[in-house]
């Protein structure tokens, strides 16, 4: 192969501006976080330089802000260890070296914060500038103050400058459009939201503005309760107070701050950006940390703060790699371990927890394989049965009076015949017909009332395939029904076969197939639409797909209940009547007003599961309210 040239690839430096204004950043407002930043990161050079004896201490650490309305310029000020000539040669004419990487290679004291590291903060201040200035004075004995200008364009200037006290001013002359810079309560929201907890005084024309405190870099021994609650008000404030929180703390394989809380639940959640606050150092950099904990406890709220998240130049965006994956690990695995630990300690208070919490359980359940070992036993499931006595008591009572359940402690109360069969109810209203029959026997059942529960039990059920979970109003077994002979007429037809004929007749729809048993109990209803299990599953995945709440599917089973004082009436009503198929078409009085009793049956079991549709409850009222004046003439 001939090589033809060798060379270097040359940049530049008059496209360096354009990019740094239009593409670094992915927003102007956070010029002034990467000044303040470089301020803080100017006194802790400071400090550690004067342990090391190489300069004077100074006084007591700050950032100063100040506005000057008639120049429309904005000045940050700083008390650090400042430059001297040939440093503002280096690290200021050299886009893209890190002095603060420089610096710790010096002085190997990597565990003292320091924010700056793209070499790159500085130059943001030519998104909103038309000019900058900096004027600074090396806290180094004998240096002499220096002044740096820059219109924006590769040329500088550089010259002796005056200025009492070691530091650095950065001065920024703003162009038109960004005036709004120089107005006092743009400023102050800048520095509450990105400085708020430096542990350095940031002023703004003299009157301190940020905390300065970040309660996540203290030992959860050195917190109260009150603590933890004061932060979270401050950060969500009118949201309440939180449920529980977790405090995060570890200094290898990475180094990572924080305290997340499980907010109480609102309905509302956000899936898809979070609530999370993203920290570098006590510096915010993001509200959106989707690629740093897993989706499932995006929901969660507080603040994670690590230096060793990789973050683009601009510190607004995060990029996916092993280092961040084995963060998310390190969270949900903390997360897990503080769930474990209060429903182990405070059982009750995790009851009364159980519905807020629900959601990241079983989301995180069913995305995650080691956050699904760490959860397996801490799922709750309302439950039938009374809430139980004693230490740890099972089921256990929830918020107001609720009872709830384990998996396991449901299977313990079983009969040794349904061992295997676990029976849930997903609606108490639109099931209450056989939630009452299977309770009236003595049944215990689980309340499964989440849309999260129509995936979520599939997945149980794939995780223990032993198991099988049957919905009250899927079908109903012997225990359900009374034995009893019937007695056949002269065509040989008993009474449940006549009303079988009765409901086709009536409803003239063949996708509806009806059954007639006796079922016990005074309260059981006259009819009951069936699903059985997989065709409703299959029902209320497809409302899941298509964004929309599980209806009735047309092909369902009408559950004709023969012992109910309105399917009695029905069949005095068709004593003697010639019954045709082809609804509605009867004989006789008798027999219209039975095939309207009949329909009437029917959508008194549509009702109960919600099969209605708004435009229908209208005419549906009416028609109850004439139906019954009619029987009340016969004396039905």
């Amino acid at each position: 192969m001939t090589v033809l040239e060798q060379g270097q690839i040359q940049i530049h430096t008059e496209n360096i501006f354009p990019i740094i204004k239009k593409a670094v950043y992915s927003g102007h407002e956070v010029f002034l976080r990467e000044l303040v930043s470089n301020g803080v990161d100017a006194i802790s050079k400071r400090r550690m330089a004067a342990m090391a004896g190489d300069c004077s201490e100074g006084p007591e650490a700050k950032i100063s802000i100040r506005i000057d309305r008639e120049a429309k310029t904005l000045t940050i000020s700083d008390n650090g260890i400042g430059m001297n000539v040939d440093e503002v040669k280096r690290y200021i004419n050299q886009v893209a070296f890190s002095s603060a990487e420089d610096f710790l290679e010096k002085y190997k004291q990597e565990n003292d914060a320091i924010i700056g590291h793209f070499g790159l903060g500085f130059y943001s201040s030519f998104m909103v500038a038309k000019q900058v200035e900096l004027v600074t004075l090396s806290a180094s004995a004998g240096a002499e103050a220096v002044r740096w200008s820059c219109d924006g364009s590769p040329n500088f200037s550089l010259e002796v400058a005056e200025r009492s006290e070691p530091g650095t001013d950065v001065i920024l002359h703003l162009m038109e459009e960004e005036l709004e810079y120089i107005e006092p309560t743009r400023i102050r929201t800048l520095i509450t939201t990105y400085c708020d907890f430096l542990p350095v005084e940031v002023q703004l024309e003299g009157e301190t503005v940020n905390k300065r405190e970040a309660p996540w870099r203290k030992s959860p021994r050195d917190l109260t309760d009150n603590d933890y609650i004061e932060l979270y008000r401050y950060l969500y404030p009118f949201q309440g107070d939180p449920l529980l929180w977790v405090h995060l703390n570890t200094d290898y394989p990475y180094n990572l701050q924080g305290i997340l809380f499980f907010p109480k639940s609102t309905g509302r959640a956000d899936w898809e950006k979070g609530e999370i606050k993203l920290y570098c150092n006590n510096v915010f950099v993001s509200d959106s940390i989707k690629e740093v904990v897993p989706r499932y406890l995006l929901p969660l709220r507080g603040v994670i703060d690590s230096p060793d998240i990789p973050l683009n130049v601009s510190r607004s965006a995060l990029q996916t790699d092993r280092r961040v994956r084995s963060i998310g690990g390190f969270v949900a695995k903390k997360v897990g371990d503080r769930l474990k630990e209060l429903h182990r300690n405070d059982p009750k208070r995790y009851a009364e927890s159980w519905e807020s919490l629900a959601p990241f359980i079983k989301i995180g359940a069913m995305e995650d394989e080691k956050f699904a070992d760490q959860v397996a036993d801490l799922v709750l499931f309302g439950s039938t049965a009374a809430a139980g006595e004693g230490d740890s008591p099972d089921p256990i009572p929830g918020e107001g009076g609720k009872a709830y359940t384990t998996l396991a402690g449901y299977r313990t109360r079983l009969d040794g015949a349904n061992d295997k069969r676990i029976l849930y109810c997903t609606d108490e209203a639109g099931q209450a017909g056989a939630l009452a029959l299977w309770k009236s026997q003595g049944a215990e059942v689980l309340l499964a009332d989440t849309f999260i529960d129509t995936q979520f039990i599939p997945w149980l059920e794939y995780r223990h395939e032993e198991l099988k979970f049957q919905r009250v109003d899927s079908e109903l077994d012997e225990s359900l029904q009374e034995k009893e002979s019937e007695i056949s007429d002269a065509d040989g037809k008993d009474n449940s076969e006549k009303l079988r004929d009765l409901f086709k007749a009536a409803l003239a729809n063949d996708k509806i197939t009806i059954q007639v048993q006796a079922l016990k109990g005074d309260n059981a209803p006259a009819a009951l639409i069936l699903l059985p299990e997989q065709m409703r599953r299959l029902n209320d995945m497809g409302a899941l797909m298509e964004q929309r709440l599980p209806g009735l599917p047309d092909h369902h089973v009408l559950l004709v209940n023969r012992k109910h004082k309105l399917v009695e009436g029905l069949l005095k009503l068709s004593a003697g009547s010639v019954i045709t198929t082809g609804g509605g078409g009867g004989s006789s009085p008798s027999q219209q007003l039975a095939d309207d009793l009949g329909r009437h049956v029917y959508e008194l079991a549509r009702l109960a599961v919600g099969g209605l549709e708004p435009n229908e409850l209208a005419g549906f009222q009416q028609r109850s309210a004439d139906l019954m004046g009619k029987l009340m003439e016969r004396g039905l």
